[in-house]
């Protein structure tokens, strides 16, 4: 028995459209970082991007748990000495970006620092209203907040 191996000419991606209303963010994160990686595949190789294009639409309506929206600090750095910025979740959604968190918490659980996963990064489009402009590529819909009940939160 032979070991199989995905060709990258061979993987088909497909197009996922995910709700983000009233889901919890963690867990959407860790749903999202798996369909873009590929592991839900049953020819899922670590070296080749199998995953799929991932759409989130309405990010600016996602829940935390507990008081996260307030007490998770997200800390970024200008370069300059003394530079460090910080920032709460509860801004971010109430300011210019909200979708910024959904990347944030997706970016956090891909791999760090390689070709592929800046690759699988990509594949990722996040919109904070319920529009989006890939009706063009047919995407599936995928209803998160019914696969567990632990998904959403109102």
């Amino acid at each position: 028995m032979k070991t199989f191996t995905a060709k990258p000419a061979d993987v088909e991606h497909k197009w996922v459209v995910i709700d983000a209303e009233d889901a919890v963010v963690g867990r959407l994160a860790a749903y999202i970082a798996t369909r873009l990686r590929g592991k839900h595949r049953p020819d899922y190789t670590p070296h080749v991007d199998t995953g799929d294009h991932v759409v989130v639409i309405n990010a600016d309506k996602v829940r935390f748990t507990g008081r996260k929206t307030d007490d998770k600090r997200y800390y970024r750095h200008t370069g300059h000495p003394g530079g460090i910025k910080e920032t709460s979740p509860r801004k971010l959604l109430e300011g210019k970006f909200p979708e910024r968190v959904v990347e944030a918490a997706v970016k956090r659980m891909l791999p760090k620092e390689s070709p592929l996963a800046r690759k699988q990064f990509s594949k990722l489009r996040v919109y904070a209203g319920a529009e989006h402009p890939h009706e063009a590529q047919k995407p599936e819909v995928v209803d998160f907040k019914s696969l567990n009940a632990k998904n959403a939160r109102s």
